[in-house]
């Protein structure tokens, strides 16, 4: 998965995409060792991983995994 995808999804999935970026760079979740989703993706964990993790936390369909 690539960056602009991982965003395209974040978009879809709290479908607004300022409220995705804020959403991103607030939410701190363990499952990305307390790391927020932006301080993830710069340390540079994949975009797959920390979909992966975003998907869990938000709880969403199957289909979007």
């Amino acid at each position: 998965m690539r960056h602009t995808e991982f965003w395209e999804r974040m978009t879809e999935a709290l479908r607004d995409e300022a409220y995705a970026r804020y959403w991103a760079s607030s939410t701190v979740m363990g499952s990305l060792e307390g790391r927020t989703v932006q301080e993830a993706l710069a340390a540079g964990e994949s975009p797959k991983t920390v979909w992966r993790a975003v998907h869990d936390v938000l709880d969403l369909p199957a289909r979007d995994r």
